[in-house]
């Protein structure tokens, strides 16, 4: 059996992700000690009921296939760059749903994002105030005011930690950060280690040999030995982009890029298929007309689900129904021609 393709885009999660092959040896990492792979439901959030159906009807082309799997083989980033609604976001959702990755990680940036967000934070406030009310003899160690009882790991801290299977990050709308994330980014993500340096100098004056840190998405404690952490498997990391920015040479030689464009009429079809059933008459129409705008400017597939949804639901007739879908389908973005159908 071959090993490629480990993910496929089917609808049937299954374990092919124990098929990867060993990494390059320049991407190989050996942190430790190793942890089981998360519960698939450990994480509320993640397991909301609109990003367990984007994850189960998301509709990969051939390209998305092929550039997925050569990320996870090369375990390099997945810069994925497109308009508004082609999916983006829910790639993420669908690869760690079929290759049973567990709960995707989601790290939203915005212009005041660092990288320290997204390692984790500390709140050396609530720390003060516990030991205050905490009695401690005069000559105790630091460390016995508990460090890691303040701690918490950040989506990519959490990814980062020595998992036996890899975590799925989504690192949404990297272009809205600020000039210096994507190069501070690009250490962490090549070198799959970080330290933190509250827990390091905790560490010189506690005896035992690791602390219990709290992880992103779930009141789970993991160990980190002497406040460094280092991957094991690397996660698989989608960076979306809508484009609004250009990003470093070398930040994007270190990443595999997927360029996703505006659905073609037969993967539209395919979309709604999934979501929806098989398009009856009315619903290749709107496809029709969605495909005839797109070109003017910008449109994004939930528009033309929600105006097919309701095409379906409402029992207008027919000249409501396209006034309606009319209302539902606005440019998005400059657009070259009239908004109209």
């Amino acid at each position: 059996m071959p090993l490629w393709p480990v993910y496929t885009g089917a609808p049937d999660p299954h374990d092919g992700i124990t098929r990867l092959p060993p990494p390059p040896p320049w991407r190989a990492f050996d942190g430790g000690p190793v942890l089981d792979p998360p519960d698939a439901d450990g994480d509320t959030a993640a397991a909301s009921p609109d990003r367990t159906h984007r994850a189960a009807t998301y509709q990969a082309t051939e390209d998305t296939v092929q550039l997925v799997n050569a990320a996870l083989y090369l375990r390099r980033p997945l810069l994925v760059t497109g308009p508004p609604g082609t999916g983006k976001s829910s790639l993420a959702y669908a690869v760690a749903r079929e290759l049973r990755l567990g709960p995707v990680l989601r790290w939203n940036i915005t212009s005041r994002s660092t990288l320290g967000d997204g390692l984790y934070t500390y709140d050396p406030l609530s720390r003060l105030y516990a030991a205050r009310h905490t009695a401690q003899p005069s000559d105790a160690p630091a460390a016995a005011t508990g460090v890691e009882d303040h701690l918490r790991l950040g989506p990519l801290g959490t990814a980062l930690l020595p998992y036996a299977r890899p975590r799925a990050l989504l690192i949404d709308e990297i272009d809205k950060s600020d000039l210096d994330l994507p190069n501070d980014l690009l250490h962490v993500l090549e070198e799959g280690q970080y330290e933190i340096p509250e827990l390091v100098r905790a560490s010189r004056d506690t005896p035992g040999p690791h602390a219990e840190v709290l992880i992103d998405g779930a009141d789970q404690r993991v160990p980190v030995e002497r406040g460094r952490v280092r991957c094991k498997a690397f996660p698989f990391v989608v960076l979306t982009s809508n484009g609004e920015r250009e990003f470093p040479p070398a930040f994007l030689r270190r990443c595999v890029s997927l360029r996703l464009r505006q659905p073609d009429d037969d993967h539209l079809a395919e979309i709604v298929r999934a979501h929806l059933g098989e398009p009856d008459g009315y619903a290749r129409q709107l496809i029709h007309r969605f495909l005839s705008r797109v070109g003017s400017g910008e449109l994004a597939t939930d528009q033309l689900l929600n105006a097919i949804y309701l095409a379906r639901s409402s029992g207008l007739g027919a000249d409501s129904l396209d006034e309606l879908a009319e209302r539902l389908m606005p440019y998005l973005g400059r657009s070259a021609g009239p908004d109209t159908f």
